[in-house]
């Protein structure tokens, strides 16, 4: 019988020790792009609250804390039913930004996966987003001064190409939405990974950026653009409603 367990180290690093189950696999058994985003954050928001930083006890001070950015660098993307160690940490905040690191090894050591993001502190009531210095201002815990060097490409603006086509379309269903009443983050990945042109399905992306702009809400139509450039080995995506740009998305292979 496997056991998993999940802990903080003695510098506040959390580990969380896990398998990569069949229904979290695409077609070619591996870790979809969705349960990637969804096993990233799930590990951060149980980070905090093993901190006493639960999403209830951050309501109760009116605050949220939304993932905005992601950029991920995959070694070897996990397989089904492999056994994997995901490891994340807080970094020196930006004003605006929270900042996290992660690593996902295999369970001999082997790196599969590493990334950075950031994360934005929202007031819930007035749909605004505050600086991180309001958060450190609660003291709920020490802010870190921890800078490291990546091997992913850094989290940041998107650049668009100018000419995009229509790749995908879909409307955001009631299985779309979390508890916040709006599309959970991890299908922005699914949208992703649908809008892959068929003859790219089977190419091992090494690179995955993704940035979130304004959450999709049921009902709505999501429209996904894209372009393939093959000069720099890489895929736009970018998702439009009728409100604007939803996300913006890069594969790079």
């Amino acid at each position: 019988m496997n056991n998993y367990s999940q802990y903080h180290d003695e510098s506040t690093a959390f580990h969380n020790e896990t398998m990569v189950y069949f229904s979290q696999c695409t077609p070619n058994k591996v870790l979809s792009l969705g349960e990637l985003l969804r096993l990233t954050s799930d590990v951060a928001v149980e980070d905090f609250a093993e901190r006493d930083m639960s999403r209830e006890q951050l309501a109760q001070r009116g605050i949220a804390i939304l993932v905005s950015r992601v950029s991920f660098r995959i070694h070897r993307i996990p397989r089904e039913n492999e056994k994997i160690i995901i490891h994340t940490h807080e970094e020196k905040s930006e004003p605006l930004q929270f900042v996290r690191a992660y690593d996902i090894n295999a369970a001999d050591g082997e790196k599969l996966v590493s990334g950075i993001s950031s994360w934005l502190l929202v007031d819930v009531a007035a749909h605004r987003i505050l600086p991180i210095k309001k958060f450190d201002e609660m003291k709920m815990r020490e802010p870190t001064t921890l800078t490291n060097e990546h091997d992913c490409l850094p989290y940041g603006k998107i650049k668009l190409p100018d000419e995009l086509s229509l790749f995908d379309e879909r409307v955001i269903k009631y299985s779309d939405l979390d508890s916040n009443g709006h599309t959970t983050n991890s299908r922005y990945g699914a949208f992703v990974a649908d809008a892959i042109p068929p003859d790219f399905r089977n190419t091992p992306f090494k690179d995955f950026r993704l940035n979130y702009a304004k959450e999709a809400m049921l009902g709505e139509r999501l429209s996904i653009f894209g372009k393939i450039d093959e000069e720099e080995k890489k895929i736009s995506f970018v998702g439009r409603t009728a409100q604007g740009i939803s996300f913006e998305s890069e594969l790079y292979w």
